[in-house]
């Protein structure tokens, strides 16, 4: 995967949380969270989010945990729709945009955290890592 986040700060340690043993995650990816505790790599700007891989899961290795960022602060990679500096952040679903982060739209409920510097497509800016779902409807 490209445009992976990368950790600039550590404001807490990794959390371990589950995920499938055929499932290869690269490093900086964004995770999406399901029931259990388990994670997988997002695929939506809808999806819950659980924070970012603090580490490379390859597939069919025979683990089922890797560590999870909750908080912290990275550098990413903004989406086509960009960034602006002090507000929430999804994840971009736009053709060829794994792992790239945009401003949320007026009613998201799956946050990803909050811009630290405002960018445009494919241009890498800081982030503060918080993610929250919120009950809008």
């Amino acid at each position: 995967m490209a445009l992976e986040c990368t950790l600039v700060y550590e404001t807490s340690v990794p959390i371990p949380f589950t995920c499938a043993d055929g499932t290869g995650i690269p490093k900086g990816s964004v995770l999406k969270l399901t029931d259990p505790m388990t994670v997988s790599i997002t695929a939506g700007d809808t999806d819950p989010v659980a924070g970012i891989a603090a580490e490379e899961k390859i597939a069919n290795d025979g683990k089922t945990k890797i560590g999870v960022y909750m908080s912290g602060i990275f550098k990413g990679y903004a989406g086509a729709a960009g960034t602006t500096v002090g507000m929430a952040l999804i994840t971009d679903t736009g053709t060829g945009a794994a792992n790239e982060l945009v401003v949320a739209d007026v009613n998201s409920e799956q946050i990803v955290g909050m811009a630290l510097e405002t960018a445009t497509d494919t241009q890498s800016f800081l982030f503060q890592l918080n993610p929250m779902g919120l009950q809008l409807a």
